[in-house]
């Protein structure tokens, strides 16, 4: 069985971004060969999240709107996370959309439905954070 392990680094430019990167999982399952088999993709920082849906700006909208709802960002003051940081919403929005995704891998592609496509959610953007994307097969 074989096994590829391969970082993506994402450096948003607003605080909350969401960001299609399964044009760059497809990139590593070719990199690493595996023709039948799973891929693991998750954000390695608390307050990001991979998740997949529909690449839709309405739907991308929808999201932004919803998760301000659940988790509002401000006032700063109304969470007990927040003192050094600001960050506490982004805490609660990683956990509402995920951590991570696993993925067939069939004949080298990823076995989507029709309208399939992994995100990486931003949270508390405006630094250089990292994805893993981890694959095993043959």
């Amino acid at each position: 069985m074989k096994s590829y392990r391969k970082e993506l680094w994402f450096q948003t430019h607003s605080r909350r971004q969401l960001i299609n990167i399964t044009p760059d999982v497809q990139v590593c399952i070719h990199e690493s060969g595996v023709q039948e088999g799973l891929c693991l993709v998750n954000a390695m920082h608390i307050t990001a999240s991979v998740f997949i849906n529909d690449d839709e700006s309405g739907l991308h909208q929808d999201y932004e709107t919803w998760l301000e709802k659940l988790a509002p960002e401000k006032p700063y003051s109304q969470y007990r996370h927040n003192g050094f940081e600001d960050n506490a919403d982004a805490h609660l929005k990683r956990t509402v959309m995920g951590r991570e995704v696993v993925c067939a891998i069939t004949k080298g592609q990823l076995d989507f439905g029709p309208w399939e496509q992994i995100f990486y959610g931003e949270f508390d953007g405006k630094r250089r954070k990292r994805v893993l994307v981890k694959i095993i097969g043959e």
